[in-house]
């Protein structure tokens, strides 16, 4: 998981139209990424297979959640 959260927006959770956008577009741009989002941690989570393996990782935005998995990926 990432450490790092922004704490702006906390309190705004998006509406089902607008999380159903989101995971479509981020799940459609990474292939084989599972994408959530949590209502209860309000967060942005993705299971980014790499290798033998997978990361989970958790971000505040779809958009800070789309640099992660680059990020991941990079890295593999």
């Amino acid at each position: 998981m990432t450490a790092e959260r922004d704490t702006a927006g906390l309190d705004d959770e998006p509406t089902a139209a607008a999380t159903a956008a989101a995971v479509r577009g981020l799940q459609e741009q990474f292939p084989g990424v599972r994408v959530w989002y949590g209502k209860a941690t309000r967060s942005w989570w993705a299971l980014v297979p790499l290798g033998g393996g997978s990361r989970l990782l958790e971000a505040a935005a779809p958009q800070t959640l789309r640099d992660a998995i680059l990020n991941a990926r990079a890295l593999g």
